[in-house]
């Protein structure tokens, strides 16, 4: 790779990654609170949301995977995605009290049409999302990356989520989220901010070379990663994809939940002030913690990243103080965003040649859906009799409470039990 064109991948990196980060948090962390905060909505309904945007995805990227291994095309799926992107995100600026009066007059609970209209929409924008990110633009890391560099860019790509995180916070820290007019604004800015980049990667990416089989079977490619020959064949990714799975149901049993926790149970109203230095220092291990795998690899790099996370967890399950809350989360984050960092990598490492954007739909089951469909149900279990509160116009609220934190912890323990066959298996392959 020339200077040049290592420069221009960087830049093609870090760009898309994070715009669709960004995008992503909206989705993932501000809806839950944009329907909790415009709707009032329940634990579980912020679960179905979470588990129909997962499953969502996760189709979407069986489908659009195969399809563009099948054409040979990523830049065209990536650019126009991330366009559709932005659009379908701009629609959520029609989702609105006043405006569904006006469009459901017959309604009998504006809140509760808006809750179905976020879903319905949520589950359009992940289409185009995932069509661009998860599918294609994962897919075309995988193509232009190998082992001397896989480890360097999924830590920049791993870190991308906090990044974003603190982008959103901070750049709207100042809007009242308990003012429509606030989600308006917030829509249009990153709608409009996702489609400029989808321009900008007409100009910027290029796409890799992909052989093709001229015979490709496009249904047959859509279900590629679930035949058992191919499972055999690669027993190794799929264990991974294992242990990845169970690491996100950790993460999604508190995630939905954590901007609420920090505003409404912990009333931390200059939040985003606390949680600055700990994303940014967590951003900045995890970009380093990509370059440590490349040099000591999975099994080494996994289990630092697994005990930063459960130290995080209990941090934030027994103290409530600020300087605590800031250190567990620091910890948390550190443990998130370098545990993403080395299951992606090992991932890419083990996807075979030319079936990337086959195996990303098989990525996304273990990333996205068991995930996001298990992890907000226990979420939602452990909040069932959480404490309420009555809002100005005297609907109730649930109260996140800490537990979330010490379910997400068992759930990392079941983990650190598993990577003991997973490493087993890893050792048998090696000699």
């Amino acid at each position: 790779m020339s200077k040049n064109s290592r420069a221009k991948f960087f830049a093609a990196l870090t760009i898309f990654s994070l715009t669709g980060q960004i995008a992503w948090v909206v989705e993932n962390m501000y809806f839950n609170v944009f329907i909790y905060k415009m709707f009032h909505a329940s634990a579980e309904q912020i679960s179905m949301m979470v588990s129909a945007s997962a499953v969502a995805a996760t189709v979407t990227t069986l489908l659009i995977g195969a399809l563009s291994d099948k054409l040979g095309k990523r830049k065209v799926f990536i650019c126009g995605g991330y366009v559709l992107w932005g659009i379908s995100i701009l629609a959520f600026c029609l989702v609105r009290q006043d405006v569904i009066g006006v469009l459901f007059p017959m309604a009998a609970s504006a809140a509760a049409v808006g809750i179905t209209l976020t879903i319905v929409l949520d589950c359009v924008m992940t289409f185009f999302g995932s069509s661009a990110n998860d599918a294609c633009f994962n897919a075309w890391l995988t193509d232009v990356t190998d082992d001397s560099n896989r480890g360097t860019a999924e830590g920049i790509n791993a870190m991308m989520p906090l990044v974003a995180i603190l982008a959103v916070f901070g750049g709207f820290m100042s809007f009242d989220l308990n003012q429509s007019e606030s989600w308006t604004t917030i829509f249009f800015i990153i709608g409009i901010a996702v489609i400029l980049i989808g321009i900008l990667g007409i100009f910027l990416i290029k796409d890799p070379k992909i052989k093709t089989a001229e015979n490709q079977n496009y249904f047959k490619n859509i279900f590629y990663g679930f035949r058992p020959t191919i499972i055999r064949e690669h027993k190794g990714l799929y264990l991974c994809l294992i242990g990845f799975a169970i690491f996100g149901i950790s993460i999604q049993i508190f995630m939905p939940y954590l901007i609420l926790y920090y505003t409404v149970t912990l009333q931390m109203e200059n939040y985003v002030f606390i949680m600055a230095p700990a994303i940014i220092l967590a951003a900045v291990f995890t970009a380093l913690w990509g370059r440590v795998y490349d040099k000591i690899g999975f099994k080494k790099s996994v289990i630092p990243s697994l005990a930063l996370l459960g130290a995080g967890y209990l941090l934030l399950f027994f103290f409530r103080g600020t300087a605590t809350v800031f250190l567990g989360s620091l910890l948390m984050m550190c443990g998130y965003l370098s545990g993403m960092a080395v299951f992606g990598a090992v991932i890419r490492d083990q996807t075979p040649e030319n079936r990337s954007g086959m195996f990303q739909g098989l990525r996304i089951v273990g990333q996205v859906l068991i995930p996001g469909i298990i992890g907000p149900i226990i979420g939602s279990a452990v909040l069932k009799n959480a404490e309420t509160i009555v809002n100005d116009d005297g609907t109730t609220s649930f109260v996140p409470n800490q537990n979330i934190f010490l379910a997400a912890l068992g759930v990392a323990i079941l983990l650190g039990f598993y990577l003991i066959p997973l490493f087993l298996s890893m050792r048998k392959k090696e000699k």
